[in-house]
């Protein structure tokens, strides 16, 4: 999946914390997010304000839960690993470490492999 489709499908499934999510869909949207940020964060110090960093997080902070539950699905993990992100240092690394993984081959009880659609 490239980076514009990775775009477009975090945006159409915003709220869909059902399915999988390929490694390169998360990672292409985790890329556009920052991306975002800096634009944001530009603009706002040549502004003056916070308004665009603010409303950027607020566009992006669904989408992202959303597409964070659904590569935990494809790697075969519920989405509540999420939770262990609040585990200070420790609980993020873990995340990670989960997020880089492979996706589970074939089918899993939370859809078929998107890499064979």
């Amino acid at each position: 999946m490239g980076f514009v489709d990775a775009v477009k499908s975090g945006f159409s499934n915003y709220v869909n914390f059902q399915g999988r999510a390929r490694r390169s869909e998360y990672w292409f949207w985790i890329l556009f997010t920052f991306l975002l940020g800096v634009v944001a964060g530009i603009i706002d110090g040549i502004i003056g304000t916070y308004l665009l960093g603010g409303l950027a997080t607020l566009a992006t902070i669904l989408p992202s839960i959303a597409m964070g539950v659904r590569r935990l699905h494809d790697t075969g993990r519920s989405g509540f690993w999420m939770f262990i992100a609040l585990i200070p240092l420790v609980g993020a690394i873990v995340l990670i470490i989960f997020y880089v993984g492979d996706s589970e081959s074939g089918s899993n009880k939370y859809g078929p492999n998107p890499k064979g659609a």
